[in-house]
């Protein structure tokens, strides 16, 4: 009789452990499931649903680094403006056709003819998809000191991110009717800009390189629109206080602007 009531007493005492697991397991499985069902996502740290990487490509904003092509500086100069002091430019291609980057930070340095370290100018630009772009710092002090040597730098790594195609396509800026004038006297050079988009098009950089015979660049200089309206077209100009150092045969003009700051009003 005695081990009769203990195995039924050990048998109740087992089926309360199995229901109290079963009300866990059920609970933990609840509490669990919709985290397994959650879908993909591009800050998961997972590669999954059409990303080509952790968190980057397919339909993520972010492009992956191994599918992006570094840019080339082709070149950087120093252009004086005045005695002691001067614009630089560092011209640019990204090779990439549907990546672009926001924000990086970059560094010019300049070094005098016996490549003696001389100063120094940082600063943040944006990187355009596909194609020429030019980086512009103006009014750098140097002093006495004259840079003849000139190099450009980013000093971060791109942040890139995929630009779709029909954003691409819409949203243009054009530049035409450029005019330069006095170039022997106080230089001035005029022209029309327009943005051809339904977009309004905030903090549009304009930078101005002005070519000799032999296709060198002579001289720089840059103005700046807070804001280009859909369809707008507005006239620009840019102005130097002393003579072009040599006679200018091409004028070449870029804007420079952020595509993802572009809205539909």
């Amino acid at each position: 009789m005695f081990m009769a009531i203990t195995t039924w007493a050990l048998k109740r005492q087992i089926f309360y452990v199995v229901i109290l697991l079963l009300f866990f397991g059920i609970l933990g499985f609840l509490l669990i499931f919709p985290n397994l069902q959650k879908a993909p996502s591009c800050t998961d740290g997972i590669q999954n649903g059409s990303e080509t990487g952790v968190d980057c490509g397919g339909s993520c904003p972010n492009a992956c680094l191994s599918q992006v092509d570094t840019v080339s500086v082709l070149w950087a100069r120093a252009f004086e403006v005045v005695p002691g002091r001067y614009n630089a430019v560092a011209y640019i291609v990204n090779h990439n056709k549907t990546n672009a980057a926001e924000k990086v930070t970059y560094r010019f340095r300049f070094a005098d003819a016996n490549n003696i370290y001389i100063g120094m100018s940082q600063g943040a630009t944006v990187i355009p998809v596909s194609g020429n772009f030019a980086v512009f710092a103006p009014g750098i002090d140097v002093g006495n000191s004259v840079p003849v040597y000139t190099s450009f730098e980013f000093t971060e790594t791109p942040q890139w991110l995929q630009v779709p195609q029909d954003r691409i396509d819409q949203i243009k800026v054009t530049v035409s009717n450029i005019q330069l004038t006095n170039p022997t006297t106080t230089p001035e050079l005029s022209a029309t800009i327009k943005n051809t988009s339904l977009f309004t098009i905030p903090d549009v950089n304009v930078v101005a390189l002005l070519y000799d015979s032999s296709g060198n660049v002579v001289s720089a200089s840059n103005t700046y629109l807070t804001e280009l309206a859909p369809l707008q077209t507005a006239d620009i100009n840019f102005t130097w206080p002393e003579p072009l150092p040599s006679s200018v045969v091409r004028q070449e003009l870029i804007p420079v602007y952020d595509i993802f700051s572009a809205k539909l009003d």
